[in-house]
């Protein structure tokens, strides 16, 4: 032991030690999570002095622990070690981890140094970061210089004139590298590398990198300058744009490599607003028409997304004439995730074509879409449904789409008849109550009969919302007494339905009807041969104790019909009835005294 050291003072970093050379992954892993700790109980100075050049040495280890080491040196590390000015002592261990095989613990390494750049001063980036950055620039390894690309953004603003210039042309070399891998990452980082130089710069060292990258050999490369191009396309003015990347533009769209094309189409929108109104009417236009109607399903359905986006942009005849054929086209794709796509954005054009348009182009789509053989396609339509009723009358609505609503109401596909149950309430808000009862009325309560669990589940909730949309008064009538009949059902799945509807629409109720018509059939379904109704009862009573127990007459209620029978439910055979009943016993006891 060296003169001056306790044990205790010994005691930390030689049990991280042993850790590490456990053959156990998960103790290594437990001791990389432990570095704050231990670096705590050794103090800054040999924290810096003893800890961290050990960890600099501990990177022949699994890829899980090294993936822990990068992640925690990125922590605020440098708080243990004696705060910014010493941050780039951590600079040591995370250089060695950005050179590992493995992507995702170089990805990490390289994460927690541009994270400790931020905290670094210009005169540590000057004197560390950037020889830090030139050595995995120019490793003899592909994974170091896959590694810098990322490094390059996070300083460049913070060093001085001559070092950009360095940085530029750093990155250049990247961007020219014999290794695809290293393409890739300069790709990748090349966005985020344009946004810190100047326009000057942009033109004459960010146009050319992106140029070369853009015709790269490799697609895996090409697709990952579509971000670039729209990044460099927002710093120029819209006839630079049209001068230096309209063939940059075209080429990428009409790539021969589809991943590419599927990039564009999935990036179509911003890269439309980055290049300003002029080019979208002269060129992006006839562009986005041939992605619309591209070989590859996967770029007919990303570009399908775009479809409202990319409109908002054009004059409703350019549409009309332009992309509504094509939506046409797209309704009877042979993809069915291209028609799924389609219906999940076609109503975002009816409120840009208007009544009239939409009525005569995009209504006769709906119904179609409405049809399809697809259970994703019905349901898209019908989830985003609302935009349409905000252009179009309801009566034109519920001529054309009410037919199908019904039909769809019985899909076999319980999750399309799930949508259809949402939709409807905002359905009865607008076509009143007189055209809602005769159409809809029945349907509704046939929901509560269905076979799945969800539907009658949503059919009850459904039934609380046109409660809440037609008033009380509607409900007493038209829905408590099909409610209140289904309980004498001899299936026990439709008493159950009655006793969680009750649970569900109550509150959205009043004293008086639940007095007058709910509480006598409820109590009746107390005593119930089946364990699941009588709990599902005591947890009925429980939200009408809760709700109406907090006035006179309400807490009277309480006393007289809801506590007598939960008395009653506690001494059940069942252990379940026994708990629901005292969890209500005590929940209605403790509103009555309040």
């Amino acid at each position: 032991m060296e003169p001056g050291y306790t044990m205790e003072d010994i005691a930390p970093i030689a049990v991280l030690m042993d850790e590490l050379r456990s053959e156990d992954v998960q103790l290594r892993l437990n001791a990389i999570h432990s570095i704050p700790t231990i670096a705590l109980a050794l103090g800054p100075d040999r924290a810096r002095d003893e800890l961290v050049p050990f960890l600099q040495d501990s990177v022949d280890d699994e890829d899980e622990v090294l993936l822990a080491l990068a992640k925690e040196l990125g922590r605020n590390f440098e708080d243990y070690i004696g705060g910014k000015q010493f941050a780039h002592v951590l600079l040591g261990p995370l250089e060695n981890l950005s050179a590992v095989e493995e992507t995702l613990v170089r990805d990490k390494a390289a994460e927690s140094i541009a994270k400790i750049a931020e905290v670094l001063s210009t005169p540590q980036i000057e004197e560390f970061y950037i020889p830090l950055l030139k050595r995995l620039s120019q490793g003899e390894w592909f994974t170091s210089r896959t590694s810098s690309a990322a490094l390059y953004p996070p300083v460049y603003t913070k060093v001085s004139w001559s070092i950009q210039e360095d940085l530029r042309k750093g990155f250049a070399a990247l961007g020219a590298d014999d290794t695809p891998m290293v393409r890739r990452a300069a790709a990748k980082w090349l966005g985020p590398f344009v946004k810190n130089l100047s326009k000057q710069h942009v033109l004459s060292d960010g146009l050319p990198i992106y140029r070369r990258l853009q015709s790269d050999d490799q697609d895996s490369v090409r697709l990952l300058t579509v971000e670039d191009l729209i990044v460099i396309a927002k710093q120029l003015t819209p006839p630079e744009v049209k001068e230096q990347l309209l063939k940059q533009i075209r080429h990428s769209i009409a790539d021969k490599s589809w991943r590419v094309r599927y990039m564009a189409a999935t990036h179509f929108n911003e890269l439309a607003e980055a290049v300003g109104t002029e080019l979208v009417r002269e060129e992006l236009i006839g562009q986005y028409v041939q992605l619309l109607k591209d070989n590859e399903a996967e770029v007919r359905t990303a570009a399908a997304g775009q479809i409202p986006g990319f409109s908002k942009l054009l004059e409703k005849e350019v549409i009309l004439a332009r992309i509504v054929p094509c939506v046409r086209d797209l309704s009877h794709d042979a993809s069915q995730h291209v028609r799924a796509a389609l219906a999940n954005h076609i109503s975002g054009l009816a409120p840009l074509l208007g009544r009239d348009a939409t009525i005569e182009h995009l209504l006769p789509l709906f119904l179609h879409l409405l049809k399809d053989e697809f259970p994703d396609v019905r349901l898209n339509v019908i989830s985003k449904l609302e935009t349409v009723n905000g252009v179009i009358d309801i009566e034109l609505l519920s001529d054309s789409l009410l037919p199908a609503i019904i039909e769809l109401a019985e899909d076999k596909s319980w999750r399309v008849r799930q949508a259809i149950i949402e939709y409807i309430p905002l359905l009865a808000t607008q076509l009143g109550k007189p055209f809602f009862d005769e159409q809809l009325g029945n349907l509704c309560m046939s929901w509560l009969g269905d076979t799945v669990f969800s539907i009658r589940e949503s059919a009850t909730i459904n039934l609380k919302k046109l409660t809440e949309v037609f008033g009380v008064d509607w409900a007493k009538v038209q829905i408590v007494p099909k409610v209140m009949g289904m309980g004498q059902h001899p299936n026990y799945l439709y008493r159950m339905t009655t006793v969680q509807a009750i649970t569900t629409i109550a509150p959205s109720l009043n004293l008086a009807i639940v007095q007058a018509e709910i509480i006598g059939p409820l109590l009746q379904l107390a005593e119930d041969p089946i364990p699941n109704i009588r709990f599902n009862v005591a947890k009925s009573l429980e939200v009408l104790a809760t709700t109406y127990g907090n006035t006179t007459e309400g807490r009277e209620f309480v006393r007289k019909s809801i506590v007598p029978v939960l008395e009653q439910q506690k001494t059940d055979s069942d252990a379940d009835v026994r708990y629901f009943a005292a969890r209500a016993l005590q929940k209605a006891s403790a509103d009555m005294l309040g």
